[in-house]
């Protein structure tokens, strides 16, 4: 069974559970980790709690790739710097093209050969003469990836009216389903401003108290009945 250890993402600012091979980390050591940009950089902050280490973690962790080294704490500094600098170049010539799109986040590869542009749009944009633009500006692959509002949030992340990080930032892997009727089994107010998350959705957290709640109403409503 591998070592689960869990570590923070320092360019997206998520915690997630990693296999520590035979790599001697440490709670604050630094490490490279794989993802789907070629790695990420990220910190160790739990390497013996029974919730970080559960065995059924181990299916889904990530592989770690090394300890991380100075010169790739610098690397990462660089690219983070990057991706701003192109986030604000793109911005310019959406502005300038006036594509109906907005732009979520840039993300460069740890190789330094593809950047992806992430954006939101109502329908089929035509960007061929901006990834031009970006191309012959960066010298690098152009990938532009459309998403949806809540991948949106997911991505960028903030603070829910409960006061806690918006559950699709911090842990959800995969969106489910969310309707009004949810928030009528749970006898709740139907106030768009109420039930709606960041994203402009009815929020997630609806559905992860519909089991719970809605058999707590049942019970309640035959109790009355009685």
């Amino acid at each position: 069974m591998p070592k689960i250890i869990c570590v923070v993402s320092e360019r997206a600012g998520k915690v997630f559970q990693v296999k520590k091979e035979d790599e001697d980390l440490k709670r604050g050591d630094y490490c490279i980790v794989e993802s789907e940009l070629g790695g990420d950089l990220a910190v160790v902050i739990d390497t013996s709690s029974d919730i970080c280490t559960h065995p059924k973690l181990a299916k889904n962790a990530a592989k770690l790739l090394r300890k991380a080294t100075e010169e790739d704490k610098e690397k990462f500094k660089w690219l983070k710097d990057m991706e701003e600098k192109a986030f604000k170049f793109c911005f310019k010539r959406i502005e300038d093209r006036n594509l109906p799109m907005k732009l979520v986040r840039v993300r460069y590869f740890f190789n330094e050969k593809k950047g992806i542009f992430y954006y939101t749009a109502n329908g089929r944009i035509d960007f061929r003469q901006l990834v031009k633009d970006l191309a012959r500006e960066f010298k690098m692959r152009i990938e532009m990836r459309q998403m949806g509002v809540r991948d949106e949030a997911k991505m960028i992340g903030g603070l829910g009216v409960c006061g806690r990080l918006l559950c699709c930032f911090s842990f959800m892997k995969n969106f489910e389903p969310v309707t009004i009727q949810k928030a009528r089994k749970q006898k709740i107010v139907i106030n768009p401003t109420k039930i709606s998350g960041l994203c402009g959705r009815l929020m997630c957290c609806l559905a992860f108290e519909d089991e719970t709640s809605g058999r707590m109403y049942s019970e309640e409503e035959k109790v009355e009945e009685d």
